[in-house]
């Protein structure tokens, strides 16, 4: 066999095994993760998400030490710490580092939400966001606080709510001078200086600067009052109206017990009420090593050692 021909038999093999390929068309995931099944369109794609089950975290942030998987991830995070935000929602004004951030934002005044729950219906606009949500139906509060015994579904719940015991108010307004805990709590509160109201009510046009207000206004008119008043009976369809009108009864301002529906006059009441609903007891004798879940019964018990 010539050169030639053994080129050209050459040629004809690869022709061939490429013809035994499986065709892949542009644009199909044939590349699958072994371990939750996600599938990619092409192998880079693939290792690079495999990471994530890995745990390594190769990228971590000079300002504040988070770590990622990705280069590009952490790029994206850097713009939080620049203060850039150059997408903003044109319906109520809220601004956001990237576009994708946007695009899930403006899904909330679409009032699209794709995602329902089986077990009571409410729906959301992101799988995300029913997820967590079913984490409540499960009764499962893994994330408890260590000073009044309140239990979360998330870790970050927790975390959010450990600032209320700190007294750290970072976030001030410009306008009137308020402080909040959380940079989210700010940006809400400055809707009311704003004056800007994006939200309102189909049935009686009356208009509202955050869709919670708007959600809450809506049960005025189904009629469904599911709070009621301790001393007089009177039913109300918010449990704060409930609360302000507590305020006839006792002179005080009320907290409710998100566990029994409690209520006290001061939020240190509800503090050492919570203690109850769980195991811890943070109150020790310093004479016997006992303890007790609230101050007033170590008060009690001390009084047997001092008759003694």
């Amino acid at each position: 066999m010539t050169s030639t021909q053994k080129d050209q038999h050459g040629a004809r093999s690869q022709r061939s095994q490429e013809a035994d390929k499986p065709h892949r068309r542009k644009g199909e995931k044939t590349y699958s993760c072994d371990e939750c099944g996600k599938d990619f369109t092409r192998t880079g794609s693939l290792k690079t998400h495999q990471l994530i089950h890995s745990g390594v975290k190769p990228y971590s942030c000079d300002l504040c030490g988070k770590s990622f998987t990705e280069a590009g991830s952490l790029k994206r995070h850097q713009l939080i710490h620049s203060g850039v935000k150059p997408y903003s929602c044109n319906l109520c004004g809220k601004s956001f580092t990237e576009a994708g951030s946007l695009k899930r934002h403006q899904l909330f005044h679409s009032g699209v939400k794709p995602y329902s729950c089986e077990l009571c219906g409410k729906s959301f606009t992101q799988a995300g966001g029913l997820k967590t949500h079913q984490l409540i139906h499960s009764g499962v509060k893994a994330y408890s606080c260590d000073l009044c015994g309140k239990s979360f579904t998330e870790a970050g719940g927790l975390k959010t709510h450990q600032l209320i015991h700190s007294g750290v108010k970072p976030y001030s307004c410009d306008l009137c001078g308020k402080s909040f805990t959380q940079a989210g709590h700010l940006k809400r509160h400055q809707l009311f200086h704003s004056g800007f109201k994006a939200y309102s009510c189909d049935l009686c046009g009356k208009s509202f600067n955050l869709s919670h207000n708007l959600k809450k206004h809506r049960l005025i008119h189904s009629g469904i009052k599911a709070y009621s008043c301790d001393f007089c009976g009177k039913r109300f369809s918010d449990k704060q109206y409930r609360n302000i009108h507590l305020r006839i009864h006792t002179g005080n301002d009320v907290s409710c017990c998100d566990q029994c529906g409690k209520l006290f006059t001061t939020d240190a009441q509800l503090q050492q009420h919570m203690f109850s609903h769980t195991e811890e007891r943070p109150y020790k004798c310093d004479l016997c090593e006992k303890t007790f879940k609230a101050p007033n019964q170590l008060k009690i018990h001390q009084q047997i050692h001092t008759r003694k």
